[in-house]
């Protein structure tokens, strides 16, 4: 039994910022490649993992299609200044470009000032030519859609969404594995030592999505001892988990590794295949491989876990 997967967690790979710093909780990304932190694989690498175990790890249909690249990057957000306006390019753009993937992601919102906003999109029906007259003369900031956030509120964030999180804000975010990131404007800030950070404007132009929506939030009711969908892409499915008893769940149809990041309260994760159980709490994530198929929760109080996992397409015949 020893020699099982288990359910993995990995030691935080910290990342002070001139806005605040992030924790990457799970990271493929080349140079950034996390550590297990527990159990007898303990010091591996996730690059290491994936080359032992591979569908065993990350699911057959997974490992198919991204090999030993771990398709998603896992992270805390800790923004006590506001950070860039952004935004990112999606598949073929960064393919062509960076050899990389684009960068579809999400935020959940662990907490917030009062007051405190995230920037999602523009505010009103846009075009190329209007988004540059008001990034030449100084104006973007009124062209941009504002949001006043809370605890508990969801967004996601197709590439070529501009986009930019406010001050004050505590973030979740689910992201595709990919570092790519256009700075269109940094509220002209300086370093300690007196320089600007990069703009990429001339790259952003042709990474933007123009369009106007209505709705740039991602409305949810959440529910005691449920799971209730909130994102649902081809790139990755996330789920709010809330409960406050011992809930058993199975997977037996989700061909995916799922990862669990503890947003309020805490829990021991239990299964057959370890011993003794993984215990999560708020700011934690844990990586479940895709070979085990049931878990206990056992809750300390209520607690919130957000479950991230990769769906798999449709089949020809289930399209027809």
């Amino acid at each position: 039994m020893e020699n099982n997967l288990y359910p993995i967690k990995f030691e935080p790979i910290r990342k002070p910022k001139i806005w605040g710093g992030e924790s990457w909780q799970i990271s493929g990304v080349e140079g950034d490649v996390s550590v297990v932190a527990n159990g007898f694989l303990a010091g591996n690498t996730l690059d290491e993992l994936l080359e032992i175990y591979m569908g065993d790890l990350v699911g057959d249909s997974v490992y198919e299609k991204f090999g030993n690249e771990f398709p998603l990057l896992i992270k805390f957000i800790d923004a006590r200044d506001r950070l860039s306006v952004q935004v990112h390019p999606g598949d073929e753009l960064a393919a062509e470009r960076h050899n990389s993937f684009g960068k579809t992601e999400m935020w959940y919102v662990l907490d917030c000032e009062d007051g405190a906003e995230l920037i999602n999109g523009f505010n009103r029906e846009m075009s190329k030519e209007e988004y540059l007259d008001a990034l030449n003369h100084g104006r973007l900031l009124d062209i941009l859609n504002k949001v006043k956030v809370k605890r508990g509120d969801v967004f996601f964030i197709p590439a070529g969404r501009v986009h930019g999180i406010g001050g004050g804000n505590h973030i979740a975010e689910i992201q595709q594995t990919s570092d790519v990131t256009y700075r269109i404007y940094d509220y002209n800030r300086r370093d300690s030592e007196g320089r600007t950070r990069p703009l990429h404007t001339d790259l952003a132009v042709d990474a933007i999505d123009y369009k106007f929506y209505n709705n740039y939030r991602t409305d949810y009711v959440s529910e005691v001892n449920s799971t209730v969908n909130v994102v649902d892409c081809k790139y990755f499915t996330t789920n709010v988990f809330e409960f406050d008893e011992p809930v058993e769940k199975d997977f037996p149809e989700i061909d995916s590794f799922i990862i669990y990041m503890c947003t309020a309260g805490g829990c021991r994760i239990e299964c057959e295949e370890s011993e003794k159980p993984v215990e999560i709490k708020c700011g934690e994530t844990v990586l479940i491989p895709a070979a085990i198929k049931n878990l206990c929760f056992l809750p300390d109080g209520k607690t919130t876990l957000l479950e991230v996992y990769i769906k798999q397409p449709p089949t020809a015949s289930e399209e027809e």
